[in-house]
């Protein structure tokens, strides 16, 4: 997982203790102060006087468009091989190559009405190819068709593929629930082989942002600060990497109960468990099993039934869950 740089590192941002000629009205006194307080919050206040060249930023962000195109057209069609006509016929060895080429997911129904606004931002900077909405682009429909397409080309000897394969990172803009999801799904390239995975930075827009907290990313974005989110690519681009302790879960239940599982959780047709683990009882003629991997904490009964209520209520009326405050 991408690790901002140290906290203690900050420097004083400008603006915060300068004085200026006549007095501030109370209410934007309080305004500035609360959106100062939020860049500290989420760890920017070392950047916040820092200019970040828009050009630049994007030169080192964004993938050739035939790599972006057929990405895109694999994960939409399915099928690794579904991108092939954007291959140039005179090859890619001018190609330039990002520095550090980068994949944004993003949750819209996260950060309450803001997440739209945000999606837009990203889509301007970067591209609309390499930033994923949730709601059309699932992370492992990513990671078996989208990066596989690149992985098939770098291993055919596309030079600027294999570079973006190696130097990927990850930008997941959502609460530790969609957090975990993706990090779930990349999960799979470990599992199969097929290194290195990823690291992953965070923009949280969910209600505790627990996860996104311990790795210095902060408890809320602030969106009233404009040029935040170039300050937080370029963190997410050049953030050292740290290590994230993960468990994988089994779920046992009796054959024939109806489950409807969360994203983390998938049922499994064999399930092979530990020589020390331990069964009270006999199991069931028939049994169902469920399978994941999770970080932080893994929640069960009645804080677990309370969190995933509020999943599917903000789902059926996005009206009434509009912003972390509200949420809780």
């Amino acid at each position: 997982m991408d690790s901002p740089p140290s906290e203690g590192e900050s420097s004083t941002s400008q603006g915060e203790s300068s004085t200026s000629q006549g007095e501030l009205s109370p209410s934007r006194t309080v305004s500035r102060s609360s959106m100062m307080e939020s860049i500290r919050s989420y760890g920017l206040s070392r950047l916040a006087g820092i200019k970040i060249d828009t050009d630049e930023l994007r030169r080192r962000l964004l993938m050739p468009q035939y790599l972006r195109l057929a990405m895109l057209d694999s994960i939409t069609k399915k099928d690794v091989d579904g991108g092939d006509q954007h291959f140039p016929s005179s090859g890619s060895a001018d190609v330039p190559c990002p520095e550090s080429p980068m994949i944004v997911f993003i949750n819209p129904r996260s950060g309450g009405r803001n997440g739209p606004l945000l999606k837009e931002r990203l889509q301007k900077l970067i591209s609309e190819e390499q930033v994923l909405d949730l709601e059309d682009v699932k992370p492992h429909e990513f990671v078996r068709y989208g990066l596989a397409c690149i992985e098939k080309w770098a291993n055919d000897g596309d030079f600027c593929a294999k570079e973006i394969r190696q130097n990927i990172r990850i930008v997941v803009a959502g609460g530790d629930g969609t957090v975990g999801w993706v990090l779930g799904c990349l999960g799979e390239l470990d599992q199969n082989g097929r290194d290195p995975v990823p690291p992953v930075a965070i923009i949280p827009l969910g209600t505790g942002n627990d996860l996104s907290r311990s790795f210095g990313w902060g408890g809320s974005y602030p969106f009233t600060w404009k040029s935040g989110i170039k300050k937080t690519l370029h963190r997410a681009s050049v953030g050292p990497v740290s290590n994230l302790d993960s468990w994988h879960v089994v779920v046992q239940m009796p054959g024939g109960e109806v489950a409807d599982p969360p994203h983390s959780l998938k049922a499994a047709e064999e399930c092979s468990l530990d020589k020390t683990f331990e069964i009270e009882g006999d199991l069931p003629d028939k049994v169902n099993f469920y399978e994941g991997v999770f970080y932080n904490y893994f929640s069960i009964g009645m804080d677990a039934k309370v969190a995933y209520g509020f999943h599917h209520f903000r789902n059926e009326k996005p009206h009434l869950a509009q912003g972390p405050l509200a949420n809780k």
